[in-house]
């Protein structure tokens, strides 16, 4: 992969400059893993590493700035702006140790964000960047941020961003967890930053759940379910066929 610097002055990449060279040494042994276990064959061609005003302002309208865009990876990979970012989805409530968590965040767990975007271009997933996911994008999120997660982070930072998830989720449920998880999609990135990482962690959660419980840590089961409903053209909800519809009830 090349990297591109889209950054808006000398003194923006240099201040950068150490995380990204750590970054992208690391997403390159991120990069060979998943090749060898999950079909990573059609690589992104760049990773635009970019500042988080400019990557949710000019190249995206989302706010989250870390984003695949077909061939290209953006990402910023400013620690201090995504910790106020995190702390910003918490809407005001207050609740000492998440805020510690999020306050005090390391750069592995940026690492996994960016391996998660690395992690899309697996062959593994049947939909393609050029079209307009409507349904099943609960599973591709999920599955990227477990994959990465799972193996970019130590086992205290996976059990410690698991347990702050399932409790957002349970603080957030009752203003954002009217909807199915299916309806996840592309117009979910209209909403607010809280609601859409709101169905950012459900999806997490219910791949965790689906892999380490369900198919008892055989990754490659949930797949072929996965690859089942899509080759008998999708006839039912991914949550129905999974029988998870009521799982976050």
């Amino acid at each position: 992969m090349k990297q591109i610097f889209a950054f808006e002055n000398k003194k923006d990449y240099e201040k950068n400059q150490a995380t990204v060279e750590n970054f992208y040494e690391k997403l390159k042994n991120y990069q060979i893993f998943l090749e060898v276990k999950y079909a990573l064959k059609n690589k992104p061609k760049a990773i635009v590493w970019t500042s988080q005003e400019l990557a949710t302002t000019v190249f995206s309208q989302i706010p989250i700035p870390a984003f695949t865009n077909k061939n290209l990876i953006y990402f910023s990979p400013e620690l201090t702006q995504w910790r106020k970012l995190f702390l910003q989805q918490l809407e005001g409530h207050l609740h000492t140790k998440i805020e510690s968590f999020y306050e005090n965040l390391s750069e592995n767990h940026i690492l996994s964000i960016l391996g998660h975007e690395l992690t899309h271009h697996s062959d593994l997933f049947v939909d393609e960047f050029d079209e307009e996911r409507v349904d099943s994008i609960w599973f591709e999120e999920g599955m990227c941020d477990y994959i990465s997660r799972k193996n970019i982070l130590d086992e205290k930072e996976y059990s410690e961003i698991t347990n702050v998830e399932t409790e957002l989720v349970e603080i957030f449920k009752h203003k954002y967890g009217a909807h199915s998880l299916d309806e996840f999609g592309q117009e979910s990135y209209q909403s607010n930053l809280t609601s859409i990482m709101f169905d950012y962690w459900r999806s997490f959660l219910a791949v965790k759940h689906l892999v380490e419980v369900r198919a008892n840590n055989d990754i490659m089961e949930i797949f072929n379910q996965y690859h089942q409903w899509h080759r008998e053209g999708r006839k039912v909800p991914l949550m129905d066929h999974f029988k998870m519809t009521n799982f976050f009830t």
